[in-house]
């Protein structure tokens, strides 16, 4: 009998096969996998765009973003991320009162974010370095996602 595990990838190899010389020569492969679990952070760009700019200015400097996310998908580094359309709703208090946005005081305004994976908060900082917005006095807060066991 052949064993159909060896070669078929990490779920066959989780597959215990009858004979017993290959299961151990499985488990030894396995324990040799080494694997890089990343965590993942929330960049949260605040300020950074002014209302004033030429559709020029505006096309450039969202080139610059778009060149920034394909840079971070080659890395795999990028998750996911969206731009946040001003104004909204801010709900708070035990009444749960509904206050209308905008929140566009400079500086305070969220424009978007993106969830990244990375290796530490550090390499994520280093990461949130190369945002586009800084040229703009824009800021970036970098935040480490709670890993929660559901």
């Amino acid at each position: 009998m052949e064993c159909g595990g060896v070669g078929l990838g990490i779920k066959k190899f989780l597959w215990v096969c009858p004979i017993p010389v290959c299961s151990n020569v499985i488990t030894k492969i396995l324990l040799k996998i080494k694997t890089t679990v990343m965590e993942k952070f929330m960049l949260i760009f605040h300020g950074g765009m002014a209302g004033d700019q030429s559709p020029e200015f505006m096309q450039s400097h969202m080139g610059k973003w778009m060149a920034w996310i394909d840079k971070l998908n080659k890395d795999g580094k990028y998750v996911a991320g969206e731009p946040l359309i001003p104004g909204g709703k801010l709900v708070s208090g035990k009444n749960k009162t509904v206050t209308d946005g905008p929140y566009t005081e400079g500086k305070e305004v969220v424009g978007g974010f993106f969830l990244i994976n990375a290796n530490s908060i550090d390499e994520a900082t280093e990461i949130a370095k190369d945002c586009p917005d800084y040229e703009l006095g824009g800021s970036v807060q970098v935040r480490q996602v709670m890993k929660m066991d559901m």
